[in-house]
């Protein structure tokens, strides 16, 4: 989807948030539209759940029986009939104790996880491409004012 505007074509994203767990991620779709790559386009749905329905995500799709902070669901979409990129579910309890330990607020922490979790839709996987994930996320999380990442929280625990 482009849009025209002063010269420059303007890709268009959307970014549909789903509330609940608890919890209500103020900002999360205008603050992840404004750092996004400028190259991305699509709508892709962003879902605080409790921690018990991520933990039967985790089981059901991934075949682990423990919940997790965030998942990313992308689209089983073929070619470009769709511009949808997919879901991605936050654990609002995981999202509330990770916050505290690391000092910043709810909501910074949402974005963390939401970022993390969109680049994952983008087909980023910090497993296996060598540093590409945890480069562009810090660039972007930087853009939007955050910190320490969680690509760099984790490797403080190992």
């Amino acid at each position: 989807m482009i849009s025209q505007g002063s010269g420059r074509r303007k890709l268009f994203l959307n970014i549909d948030v789903v509330h609940g767990g608890g919890l209500r991620a103020i900002g999360l779709s205008q603050w992840l539209q404004r750092i996004a790559p400028a190259s991305v386009a699509g709508t892709l749905t962003i879902a605080l759940f409790s921690d018990q329905k991520v933990r039967a995500l985790n089981r059901k799709y991934r075949k682990t029986d423990k919940v997790t902070d965030v998942l990313s669901f992308p689209s089983a979409r073929t070619g470009t009939e769709s511009d949808y990129l997919g879901d991605v579910a936050i654990a609002s309890g995981v999202a509330r104790r990770q916050a505290k330990l690391a000092g910043h607020s709810v909501q910074n922490e949402l974005r963390l996880l939401a970022l993390h979790g969109f680049l994952h839709l983008l087909g980023y996987d910090h497993k296996s491409d060598d540093g590409k994930m945890a480069l562009i996320e810090g660039q972007l999380r930087r853009k939007g004012g955050l910190q320490e990442g969680l690509l760099e929280r984790a490797k403080g625990t190992q």
